[in-house]
């Protein structure tokens, strides 16, 4: 299973885009889970200060750091066949 975890404000477009990506994704890898969370909660905030996420989305794959303020399609991909093997 890959899980991918979105850290991002209520709102975000962009962070919408990012998560319509990974949909987008699922025929080729259908073991993604997505979560989301707020990051005015407490988890979110304690994610973020961890991670140092300057922009949105934070991005963490399978628990660790990937990105912050999105990740392209091409990016996801890379790293969903590195897990995979």
């Amino acid at each position: 299973m890959i899980k991918v975890t979105l850290v991002r404000p209520e709102g975000c477009h962009h962070c919408k885009e990012v998560k319509n990506t990974l949909e987008g994704m699922r025929d080729e890898f259908p073991d993604i889970s997505i979560e989301e969370i707020d990051m005015v909660t407490p988890e979110g905030r304690e994610l973020v200060q961890k991670y140092q996420m300057l922009s949105s989305p934070g991005i963490l794959i399978n628990d660790e750091f990937f990105a912050f303020g999105g990740a392209t399609e091409e990016q996801f991909r890379k790293k969903f066949n590195e897990i995979n093997g």
